[in-house]
């Protein structure tokens, strides 16, 4: 299927619970980091809730 760069672009001050623990999941701490992800459903899921944070490039 490929791979994603998500990038976390926003901060995680002020969000809901489920959205911050959705990026620590993936390992995004601080607006900047970035990780490479296999692109599958687990991911796409996950995506689609911090959607509004994050930006999504693919590899």
């Amino acid at each position: 299927m490929g791979n994603v760069k998500i990038t976390l672009a926003k901060s995680l001050i002020g969000c809901k619970a489920n959205q911050i623990a959705t990026a620590k999941s993936f390992g995004l701490k601080r607006p900047g980091d970035s990780i490479v992800v296999a692109n599958d459903a687990v991911a796409q899921g996950k995506i689609k809730v911090i959607s509004h944070l994050v930006k999504v490039e693919t590899v």
